[in-house]
């Protein structure tokens, strides 16, 4: 960045854009450069909103990486060259470094890659009031970035620069302690499978707090992606080994940053997010449910809630109509992704306790909620007593986005039903196609009640493809094959 530039000029140069939730890129590509700029676009925006000023403290945060530490040092570096001051929180859970900014009105900047691959990072924005939202990254790509004197390299952030690490982990471990009290797990044998989730001793600790017996189980020093959508075939036979050995009631774990959930029943088979995050909905009483178009059905077949609201797939669409819901004077409003996510937008009356909204992704309710609904009886049956619909995620790696436009565009021009996109999935299904749905990608609903949705990452160069079926082996069917026609196709 030699000269002036908007922001969008640097994504264009770089190649690292905004996703469903972030900046994403590979980490030769977010340079000390990249990462300035897009901070310096962020509360420049924040300045010309008055919702920040020069003096005032920006919160930073970041997962266990290795890239991690530069990458926060630029972004300080950033607040610095703004005239802000920088306040270094450590590694912590993503919804942690919410919790704290939104409570002290302040700005937030995560440095994050999420469950990707440690080959790639990101970067996670807060506004004083939350997460940002599409709104906000139009104007944040708007704004200009002046040049700074960088070094040949282009890096020069030092880690070493930080300075003393601001203690908020507390806060946050005691948002769910207070409020759900040292009975609540009481006599339930808990795995915990740490990896490289920068939440993983907070779990372990909010879990024994709460009266759970609490064994860690995986530690690891070299990052692990563990994706909460799209479960590694390791992570499965892990669990169920542990299940089978070690007697567990359940098996918990996170994503990278720990604001996606994984939870195992007792048998070590692992939940669906979307099911795991709509008996958290149940288990706090709530009414109204937004949740992506890519969720389960479950969750309206179930008619547990008032209202249902889907949108399109990422956090900042959820919290917009979480937003709208709230200024409509409902109440008990709450939103959840397929990844597990749960986001508590209304402040919830829990027995005799009030546990403050938390309107971003949060791995740690959704777990001790459903946990404290199994508590007597078991996780596998709370999941039989539901309508019988099961969902699986598959995906493509190294799916070009010029891949990908291709393939959308190819669906998008055929998609009536009587054309080729039928000819081509239909086969798959079983049954004639009946219904389309465009609201993120093309899900596609047969007569059988099958369904298909193909849509592109918004975080990484990946294809997803999600099955909705009557039972796990046809889901699991429904998406590799969509995805093998995709594959023979494109």
């Amino acid at each position: 960045m030699k000269m002036a530039m908007s922001v969008a000029d640097m994504v264009h140069a770089s190649g690292v854009a905004f996703g469903t939730s972030g900046a994403r890129g590979l980490v030769t590509a977010m340079t000390d450069e990249v990462c300035h700029g897009y901070t310096t676009g962020f509360l420049r925006h924040l300045l010309s909103q008055g919702s920040w000023k020069p003096d005032s403290k920006v919160a930073l945060a970041g997962d266990l990486r290795p890239s991690t530490p530069r990458l926060i040092a630029a972004c300080s570096l950033a607040v610095t060259d703004l005239g802000g001051n920088p306040e270094f929180c450590g590694f912590v859970p993503t919804p942690a470094l919410a919790y704290h900014a939104m409570r002290e009105g302040i700005p937030a900047i995560m440095v994050t890659g999420s469950h990707i691959p440690d080959d790639r990072n990101g970067i996670k924005f807060y506004r004083p009031d939350g997460e940002i939202l599409k709104d906000d990254e139009a104007l944040i790509l708007r704004q200009q970035v002046g040049a700074r004197a960088w070094g040949a390299s282009g890096m020069m952030a030092d880690p070493a620069t930080l300075g003393p690490q601001q203690e908020i982990a507390a806060a946050y471990i005691s948002r769910y302690i207070d409020v759900f009290g040292s009975d609540h797990l009481r006599g339930m044998r808990v795995g915990v499978y740490q990896h490289s989730a920068v939440g993983r001793d907070i779990l372990s600790e909010v879990l024994t707090a709460l009266g759970a017996q609490v064994v860690e189980l995986g530690r690891s020093d070299r990052f692990v992606p563990v994706d909460t959508e799209a479960v590694r075939p390791e992570d499965i036979a892990l669990a169920r080994s542990w299940a089978t050995h070690q007697h567990f009631d359940t098996i918990v774990s996170t994503d990278g940053d720990s604001d996606r959930p994984l939870v195992a029943d007792e048998t070590g088979e692992w939940l669906r997010g979307d099911v795991l995050a709509m008996l958290c909905a149940r288990a706090l009483g709530m009414r109204t449910v937004i949740t992506p178009v890519s969720s389960n059905t479950v969750v309206e077949r179930s008619g547990f809630f008032q209202r249902v609201e889907r949108t399109k797939i990422g956090s900042p669409y959820v919290i917009k109509a979480m937003q709208s819901a709230l200024a409509a004077d409902e109440d008990l409003v709450c939103g959840y992704e397929a990844n597990g996510g749960f986001l508590l937008g209304s402040d919830l009356q829990y027995e005799r306790n009030c546990l403050a909204a938390l309107p971003t992704r949060d791995a740690v309710l959704p777990i001790i909620a459903v946990l404290g609904a199994a508590r007597g009886g078991s996780l596998s049956g709370l999941v039989s007593a539901l309508p019988g619909r099961v969902t699986h995620s598959a995906r493509i790696a190294d799916f070009s986005p010029a891949r990908r436009d291709r393939l959308l565009g190819w669906m998008l021009d055929n998609n009536d039903r009587d054309t080729s996109l039928s000819d081509a999935f239909a086969p798959v299904a079983g049954r004639e196609l009946v219904g389309l749905d465009l609201t993120d990608g093309v899900r596609m609903e047969f007569g059988n009640d099958r369904v298909i949705h193909i849509r592109g990452s918004g975080n990484a160069p990946e294809l997803r493809c999600y099955a909705e079926a009557e039972s796990q082996i046809v889901a699991e069917r429904l998406a590799n094959e969509a995805l093998r026609v995709v594959s023979e196709r494109f």
